[in-house]
């Protein structure tokens, strides 16, 4: 028996497993079909329903979890594959209406309800999709008898399993491209995610989302999945995806609509309940769609999408996983491995830093590389580029830290090949405080604007050694004297490293100083690094707050970081 905690979990863990598998659903995106990525889609979909499964109570029926997740994702729903999940949801929901618990019956007539309604929502058919991996499955539950709950969504899954082997035997090109339906996967992930709290009890949990996106596999790089065989750009002649909300009108008909949505596109499909209409079509003509639909009630929830620009980046995306996988390889053991742009990851960062300690920082930070160099080693321009193509994001950031540096950086703009935007911080406190700065959700252009406004009001103070006698800003330097330089000009020498570097620090703080950073390098030992923070702390004023960071770079004893 199901109950409605249950099958609530049930969708939860559906959707965290199809969310943590979306990446490799996506990478079996087959054209002719440029429909979006059908893992992010399907995810998008079902997660729509996530907040709201959450906030039912344990005491819930499967009527109310079924109503909740069919509602959500039908408002959701994203692409092809989104709608149809939806549709499939939707068939829970008419199925188990009344109901407190499921038997496998219910179950059975649930999975039978959401296949009709998906395949009278497609304009035309195809075998060896989603569709028909959600078909065979619930052909193979109405033929048992005598199951349990637990025991028929057991055989669900495998019969999805099945189907989903089966869909290149019944698609010419997912045979050429050597994959499997891709919604069909993304189906076969979310009644597995099921099936874990059926059985076990057990939900499966979302990934946390990190900022940076693992490698793309290379196992498509060659195949049609990202090769022009199939297709050309050219072929695309309805090259806009449309897809909306209608939020219905009194008498309001989706039949009227459908019915001008096929004869002036194609991939359509709709869907309602007694509020909306979710259209779906792919079209040469999006304000006319648009225009049109308008008749029927105020629209929301837009999302149109140029898939030529999109076919072309997948190709792009091709060529790239060719060098990833011409790279891995080799082996050749170099710090860093090309890696194609994932177009689903933004930005990305590549710092330039010495030290173990300093290295970690930026890592943490959020860097996906770090380039060592500094001051008495600089990285080169082909340095730079390598990092930079390691990265999977289609922007990429560069703080090369360094002033010696920056132009380096900037040669390496016409060289990669994604974007690269060089943020101009000449020393490691300005690039820390770039990082700390950047906004996931701002543009290209805002986060390099702020991110520079930041790190110019940082002041840097360096402690190091003359490495042999000389004439410093009119002050005559002995060889192995320490030298202290506020933002690169010599505001004290001495003998002894602690000593000049509290007087730095108390020579930097001004009225308004919040905060003070010492990063030690290679040089210090733990202790003299704590003693030294401990007396830096004691000099300044209070209300100062010094942190202490084991930097491990060379040359500087001490990197001191104000602001």
């Amino acid at each position: 028996m199901i109950t409605g905690a249950i099958l609530r979990d049930g969708i939860l863990s559906g959707a965290h497993n199809l969310s943590n598998r979306r990446a490799s659903v996506d990478e079996l995106n087959v054209f002719p079909v440029p429909d979006g990525d059908t893992g992010t889609n399907m995810s998008m979909t079902i997660g729509a329903a996530v907040a709201e499964l959450e906030a039912l109570p344990d005491d819930c029926t499967v009527e109310a979890a079924a109503k909740v997740t069919a509602s959500a994702m039908l408002r959701g729903a994203r692409g092809n594959s989104g709608v149809i999940s939806s549709l499939l949801f939707r068939g829970f929901s008419k199925a188990l209406a009344g109901k407190r618990t499921a038997e496998a019956a219910d179950l059975t007539a649930a999975l039978q309800k959401g296949v009709e309604g998906a395949y009278k929502a497609v304009m035309k058919p195809t075998e060896g999709t989603m569709l028909t991996v959600a078909r065979v499955a619930s052909e193979k539950a109405a033929e048992s008898t005598g199951q349990d709950a637990v025991a028929l969504w057991a055989l669900v899954c495998e019969a999805a399993q099945d189907a989903l082997a089966h869909t290149p035997e019944q698609l010419p090109v997912l045979k050429k491209a050597g994959v499997v339906d891709a919604g069909g996967q993304g189906l076969v992930y979310i009644f597995e995610g099921m099936l874990s709290v059926f059985k076990d009890n057990h939900i499966i949990a979302a990934d946390e989302a990190p900022e940076k996106s693992a490698k793309l596999s290379t196992s498509g790089a060659g195949k049609g999945v990202y090769t022009d065989d199939l297709m050309k750009v050219e072929d695309i002649k309805n090259g806009y995806c449309t897809q909306f909300l209608v939020n219905k009108n009194d008498g309001a008909s989706s039949n009227k609509l459908r019915a001008f949505l096929e004869s002036n596109g194609d991939s359509v499909v709709v869907i309602e309940d007694d509020e909306v209409i979710n259209c779906h079509v792919h079209t040469a003509d999006p304000g006319k769609i648009v225009s049109h639909a308008l008749q029927y009630g105020y629209l929301t929830n837009f999302k149109i999408e140029n898939m030529h620009e999109q076919f072309l980046s997948r190709q792009a995306q091709g060529e790239g996983l060719k060098k990833q996988a011409a790279a891995e390889a080799a082996d050749t053991g170099n710090e860093f491995t090309y890696a194609a742009v994932d177009n689903d990851r933004a930005f990305g960062f590549v710092a330039v830093a010495a030290g173990e300690g300093l290295k970690a920082i930026f890592t943490d930070l959020g860097a996906d590389a770090v380039v060592s160099g500094g001051q008495t080693m600089n990285p080169s321009t082909a340095d730079i580029v390598a990092a930079v193509q390691s990265v999977p994001a289609k922007t990429v950031f560069v703080l090369p830290n360094n002033k010696n540096i920056i132009m380096a950086a900037e040669q390496a703009q016409g060289i990669a090949d994604r974007t690269i935007v060089v943020l101009s911080t000449r020393t490691i406190p300005q690039g820390i405080t770039a990082m700390l700065n950047f906004d996931p959700d701002a543009s290209e252009y805002e986060n390099a604007t702020n991110m520079m406004q930041a790190a110019d009001k940082v002041a840097t103070g360096l402690v190091t050694f003359a490495a042999r006698d000389s004439d410093f800003d009119g002050r005559k330097i002995k060889k192995g004297e320490i030298l202290a330089l506020e933002n690169g000009k010599l505001v004290a020498t001495g003998t002894d490293v602690t000593k000049v570097t509290y007087r730095l620090a108390r020579s930097m703080c001004k009225k308004d100083t919040n905060f003070i950073t010492v990063i030690s390098g290679c040089d210090v030992s733990e202790e003299d690094a704590a003693r030294t923070t401990e007396l830096v702390q004691a000099k300044c004023p209070a209300g100062i707050e010094v942190t202490h960071l084991n930097g491990g770079q060379p040359v500087y004893y001490y990197i001191i970081s104000v602001e």
